[in-house]
């Protein structure tokens, strides 16, 4: 029997158009793409903090995660691409009050600029979920 492909949409216009996904679940592996601070409507929120930006990241994978049938305990990476590395200690610490006890591989990456001049940082995650199948429809809409 295959595997089911389970996706989750944030619903923005730059999905279709880049042709992703927030989240790809196929059997117990979530990818969750390169993810921002951007409430329900799209807008970039905490701009000019990276610790705020880095939590709004992190809760906006937590709801993807959801979606699937996971959460962030099932988290096993997770990747951050910050355009200042200097802000290492604030971006971790936000890090820390998500993962400080699941403790994930990770990686800080500093990078020249992300989509937006607004955007601090983006990232990504991926988790492995055991037990039984979420039994989550094979596409599901969520904010960003």
């Amino acid at each position: 029997m295959p595997e089911i492909r389970q996706t989750v949409s944030t619903g923005t216009k730059w999905e279709p158009i880049v042709g992703y996904s927030r989240a790809v679940r196929v059997g117990s592996i979530i990818h969750v793409s390169g993810t921002t601070a951007t409430d329900h409507q799209g807008n970039v929120t905490a701009v000019g903090d990276p610790y705020g930006q880095t939590i709004q990241a992190i809760r906006n994978i937590e709801a993807a995660l959801h979606r699937l049938g996971a959460s962030l305990s099932d988290v096993v990476r997770t990747r951050m691409y910050v355009v200042n590395i200097d802000d290492w200690e604030k971006v971790g610490k936000a890090h820390g009050e998500f993962f400080s006890k699941i403790r994930p591989a990770t990686s800080m990456i500093e990078v020249s600029r992300l989509i937006t001049p607004e955007i601090l940082i983006e990232v990504e995650a991926e988790a492995v979920v055991t037990g039984m199948d979420s039994g989550v429809p094979p596409t599901v809409a969520v904010g960003s």
